[in-house]
């Protein structure tokens, strides 16, 4: 398992060793240790599956407030999606700042999504599975987001969304001064 920096501090690429022989392959998706020492969350709190039958669904932008901010590990099962990060922070020299990483399945990696990030995604492809580690509990009342299509965020989606949510489309835009 490698893990890779990214142009924002808090987000990473994990990237997956598969081992194969006669029988198929065997793949580490996560390991205590080595997101320890690359200094990532440790505590795995719940796992999670979202399926999604049709290509170009939107879902975001999604997270969850202080007193417990979620960090989340994604990967992609079976299809494609684009997923992204935008940097919650208050104290953060990227606040405001937004990445975006392809997944695909079988590609070996995953997006590491630390505390104070908003996430979101869009399929690339119909029947996309995304499978999501996380690392914090889940507390309905800290669930907040806003819009996938704020300008003042400006996140470059690849394709214009054919699916989103009604709640997704009723968040409402991004506060700067509210993390």
């Amino acid at each position: 398992m490698i893990i890779e920096k990214t142009a924002l501090s808090g987000c990473f690429i994990v990237n997956f060793n598969t081992r194969t022989d006669a029988r198929g392959g065997f793949t580490r998706t996560y390991d205590g240790t080595v997101f320890a020492k690359a200094g990532l969350a440790t505590a795995l709190d719940h796992t999670a599956e979202v399926t999604n039958p049709n290509a170009f669904t939107l879902r975001g932008m999604h997270y969850q407030a202080q007193p417990e901010p979620e960090a989340k590990l994604v990967r992609c099962l079976h299809g494609s999606a684009y997923d992204v990060a935008v940097d919650l922070r208050p104290r953060s020299a990227t606040r405001g700042q937004w990445i975006g990483v392809t997944l695909y399945e079988d590609d070996g990696k995953a997006f590491y999504i630390g505390e104070g990030f908003a996430h979101g995604y869009l399929t690339l492809c119909a029947n996309t599975t995304l499978s999501y580690h996380l690392f914090t509990p889940y507390h309905a009342e800290l669930q907040r987001g806003f819009r996938y299509d704020d300008p003042t965020i400006a996140i470059q989606w690849p394709a214009k969304p054919a699916l989103i949510g009604e709640r997704d489309l009723a968040w409402p835009k991004f506060v700067p001064s509210v993390p």
